[in-house]
């Protein structure tokens, strides 16, 4: 009897003392699990730039791009060195249904008609084709007097509302991405055509303001979702 009434305390001890292991346990998964909860309804709730800005987070991943450098002339590649990257302008082509190589080879063609001075560095296409006609070392004639600071977009689109397919649109947000990493600006230095002069560029852009803040915020979190 005393050899029984031993070993039922030790029992009860080690009872114990696994209930206070897995209770233990239970604790360090909430702790956990509420930390995990609080960073997610954290960066929900903050403002998605400036987490992105805080946090210092940059997307550099170059998208896939389509190289075909104008020849260097007076209409449409000056040639001109472009010393330091202050913006993105974003434009759309007015130029309905037609392509990103379409909008590059009629670049091309200044050289030869003379007919206006115009370029962009980069021409999306409606399949989110991305075109660069001029290196980012070197001014574009799109965006009159931010020319000498800013990297010109053309944007391509389907009909005369100048909205963007969702493939032109998904590779203007990461081309935005990757030019904001490389040159180290933010959203705020992203402006449309509009922006500097007053024209009605990108069109949709400029007719639906809201449009163009969803854009914004949507390039945000693509740099917040995938940059580091």
């Amino acid at each position: 009897m005393m050899t029984t009434r031993r070993r039922r305390p030790r029992r009860r001890r080690s009872g114990n003392l696994y209930m206070r292991l897995e209770v233990g346990g239970i604790v360090v998964l909430l702790v956990v699990l509420l930390a995990i909860s609080i960073h997610i309804i954290r960066k929900q709730t903050r403002d998605v730039q400036a987490i992105v800005e805080e946090e210092h987070i940059s997307y550099k991943e170059r998208p896939e791009l389509d190289v075909r450098l104008l020849t260097v002339n007076p209409y449409s590649r000056p040639g001109i060195a472009l010393k330091k990257v202050k913006g993105v302008v974003v434009h759309y082509t007015a130029n309905p249904g037609t392509g990103a190589r379409q909008n590059r080879d009629y670049f091309e063609g200044l050289k030869d008609s003379h007919i206006t001075k115009a370029s962009s560095h980069f021409v999306i296409g409606i399949d989110g084709e991305i075109v660069q006609c001029i290196p980012t070392a070197e001014i574009s004639y799109a965006s009159n007097e931010r020319n000498s600071d800013t990297i010109s977009i053309e944007c391509c689109h389907k009909d005369k509302s100048g909205k963007f397919s969702d493939r032109t649109y998904e590779s203007l947000v990461r081309l935005v991405a990757y030019l904001m990493g490389r040159f180290s600006l933010s959203t705020d230095d992203v402006i449309r055509h509009y922006d500097v002069t007053g024209k009605n560029c990108p069109k949709y852009f400029v007719e639906n303001p809201d449009a163009w803040k969803e854009f914004k915020k949507d390039v945000n979190q693509f740099i917040l979702d995938n940059g580091e």
